[in-house]
C-alpha cells in the first residue's frame, strides 16, 4: 500500500521561497503555531485554576489531584496521537485529519471559555468537556501535521532536519505568546479570560490552515494507504470506522458517568494505572508492527532503533514535562516574582523554555545544516544522549534551589534566575532530541505506518507528561521534604540515562545504515 498523489507534488516539494524551504512549511508552521498558541496558553493556567480555592474562582481541588489531572490530560493528549495516526493512515488521509483536530480543538476551547458563565456544576462538566475535545482534536492533528513536514523531504538528508527545526521555532513562537497573554489574563484579570485568549488563538490557527493548504501542499497528505484490492480496502475502512465509533462511544459513556456522579474518580490513582497501560500499549504496537507489519529485514532493524529512541525520550520527557505541575508550582510559592512593583505571573516562567527555542532553534538549525555540508553528520542517538545530559545538568541546579528553601522552613524566596537557568539548559537537552526525534520518526517509519510511528513518538511525550503530572504535587509548602528528593531522583535518572544510550550509540548506528 502506498500514499500514491493523484497530480505530481514535485513543484511542492522543490518550492524554496520560505527561507529556502517549501511554502508548505509555512502553512504548516503558522497552523502549529496557532495551535500550540491555545495549548501551551491553557496548559500552565489548568493547575493553577483548579487548585485554588473556590473563593478565588476555582475549583479548590487537593494540589496532588490537581496535578495528576493535568498530567492524565497531558497524557491523553499525546495518548491520542495514535489513533489519530491510524485514522488518518486508514481512512481521511493526513489533510483531513488535521482540519478535523483543528475544527474539534477550537469547539474544546470555547466550551472552556464559556464553562465560566454556568453554574459551578455545568461550568465543571464544560470545563472537562473542553479537555476531552481538545484531546481528541489533539490527536487527530498533532502526529499528522509532522508527518506532512516529513512529507515535503522525500529526500531527506541535513535539509530535512533544518525544515523540522524551523517548524519547531514555530511551535515555540506560539507557546512563548500564548503563555504570556494567557498567564497575563488568568491570573490578574480571570481565570475564563485566559481560556478564552487560548480559543482565540485556535481559531486562527483553523483559519489560515484552512486558507493555505491547499494552495502550498496541492496534493501532499490528500490520500490516506490505499490497497490496490477494493475489497481489502472496503473492509479496511470498515473496521476503522468500526473502532473509531465504538471509541467514541465508550468515551462518551465514561464521561457520561463521571459527569452524574455514578463513577467516583481518583486522579492519582488512575494516573498510577494509566503509566502501566501506556508501556504495555507501547509494547504491544511494536510486537504487532515486528510480527504483523510485513516488514524487510532492513525496516526491521529501523523499527529497533525506533523503540530505543521512544525508551529514551520518554526518560527525557519525564523530566521535562514537569514544567506545568512541580516547576510551575515552584515557581508560583517558591520564587520571588517582584520585579520593580510588578509581579511577574508564575505562569509567565512557562515562556522562558520557549523564548530561549526562538532564541537558539536558527542556530541548531544552521548547525545540523553546517556539519552535514562539511561530512560531520551527528546520529540520532548521538543527539539525543546529548539532549538527556543537558537536561540533567538543568534538574542538578533545580536540587540547589529546592534545599536554600528547606534550610529556611519555606520562608525563603529564590531568585528567579534558578529557574531561568534550568528552563536553559533544558531547552539546549530538547533542542537535541525533538526535533532531531520527530525528523528520525519519518526518516526511520516504514512508508505504511508513517502516522502511527508518529503517534508512537507522541505516545513517549504522554508518559511524561503522565509521570510529571503524578510527581507535581510534591512541590507542597507543606511538604518541603520531598522538592529536593524529587529534583534529585530527577537528575539521576537523567544522567543514568544518558550512560546507557552513550554506550549504544555504535551499534544504533549500524543499524541504521543507509538512512538518509
Amino acid at each position: 500500500m502506498s500514499r500514491d498523489p493523484a497530480t505530481d507534488a514535485s513543484p511542492y516539494v522543490n518550492d524554496t521561497r520560505f527561507f529556502g524551504q517549501p511554502r508548505g512549511l509555512a502553512t504548516l508552521f503558522f497552523t502549529e503555531m496557532w495551535e500550540r498558541f491555545s495549548f501551551y496558553g491553557l496548559r500552565p493556567l489548568l493547575v493553577l485554576f483548579m487548585a485554588a480555592a473556590l473563593a478565588d474562582g476555582g475549583f479548590g481541588f487537593d494540589r496532588g489531584q490537581a496535578s495528576a489531572i493535568v498530567g492524565i490530560y497531558g497524557a491523553f493528549v499525546y495518548v491520542a496521537s495514535l489513533p489519530g495516526g491510524w485514522i488518518a493512515d486508514r481512512l481521511l488521509g493526513l489533510r483531513r485529519a488535521i482540519f478535523i483536530g483543528a475544527v474539534l480543538i477550537t469547539a474544546g476551547h470555547l466550551s472552556i471559555g464559556l464553562s465560566g458563565m454556568a453554574g459551578a456544576g455545568v461550568g465543571k462538566i464544560a470545563f472537562f468537556l473542553g479537555l476531552v475535545l481538545i484531546v481528541l482534536g489533539t490527536g487527530l492533528l498533532k502526529p499528522n501535521i509532522s508527518a506532512i513536514v516529513g512529507d515535503l523531504y522525500p529526500e531527506g538528508g541535513a535539509r530535512r532536519d533544518a525544515g523540522f527545526s524551523i517548524f519547531y521555532m514555530g511551535i515555540n513562537v506560539g507557546a512563548f505568546t500564548g503563555q504570556l497573554v494567557t498567564g497575563f489574563l488568568g491570573e490578574t484579570v480571570g481565570w475564563h479570560w485566559g481560556f478564552g485568549a487560548a480559543g482565540v488563538g485556535m481559531a486562527a490557527g483553523l483559519f489560515v490552515y484552512w486558507l493555505s493548504a491547499g494552495k502550498t501542499l496541492g496534493p501532499i497528505g490528500l490520500l490516506p494507504s490505499r490497497n490496490p484490492d477494493a475489497a481489502l480496502q472496503a473492509q479496511q475502512e470498515r473496521q476503522v470506522k468500526t473502532a473509531l465509533y465504538a471509541g467514541l462511544a465508550v468515551i462518551a459513556l465514561l464521561f457520561v458517568l463521571a459527569a452524574t456522579g455514578v463513577v467516583a474518580l481518583d486522579a492519582q490513582v488512575i494516573g498510577g494505572y494509566m503509566t502501566f497501560v501506556l508501556v504495555g500499549l507501547a509494547l504491544g504496537f511494536f510486537a504487532y508492527v515486528f510480527a504483523a507489519g510485513n516488514l524487510a529485514p532492513d525496516e526491521k532493524k529501523r523499527v529497533a532503533v525506533i523503540v530505543v529512541l521512544f525508551i529514551f525520550a520518554a526518560v527525557f520527557w519525564s523530566a521535562f514535562e514537569q514544567a506545568p505541575t512541580s516547576l510551575n508550582l515552584f515557581a508560583r510559592d517558591f520564587t520571588n516574582r517582584e520585579l520593580g512593583g510588578f509581579t511577574i505571573p508564575a505562569t509567565w516562567f512557562q515562556s522562558v523554555n520557549s523564548a530561549f527555542i526562538i532564541l537558539c532553534a536558527p542556530l541548531f538549525a544552521a548547525l545540523w545544516a553546517g556539519l552535514g555540508k562539511r561530512g560531520i553528520d551527528l546520529s540520532s542517538p548521538t543527539k539525543f544522549a546529548l539532549g538527556l545530559l543537558l537536561a540533567g545538568i538543568g534538574f542538578f541546579l533545580m536540587i540547589f534551589a529546592a534545599n536554600k528553601v528547606v534550610a529556611s522552613g519555606g520562608t525563603l524566596l529564590v531568585s528567579p534566575w534558578w529557574l531561568v537557568a534550568s528552563y536553559f539548559f533544558q531547552t539546549l537537552g530538547e533542542l537535541c532530541l525533538s526535533p532531531v526525534g520527530l525528523s528520525s520518526m519519518t526518516k526511520l517509519s516504514p512508508r505504511k505506518f508513517v502516522g502511527q510511528m508518529m503517534g508512537i513518538w507522541f505516545l513517549a511525550s504522554a508518559l511524561g507528561n503522565l509521570i510529571g503530572g503524578l510527581v507535581g504535587g510534591n512541590v507542597d509548602p507543606e511538604r518541603l521534604e520531598q522538592m529536593p528528593a524529587l529534583f534529585t531522583a530527577t537528575t539521576v535518572s537523567l544522567f543514568v540515562a544518558t550512560a546507557i544510550l552513550g554506550a549504544l550509540i555504535v551499534p544504533i548506528r549500524r543499524m541504521m545504515v543507509g538512512v538518509k
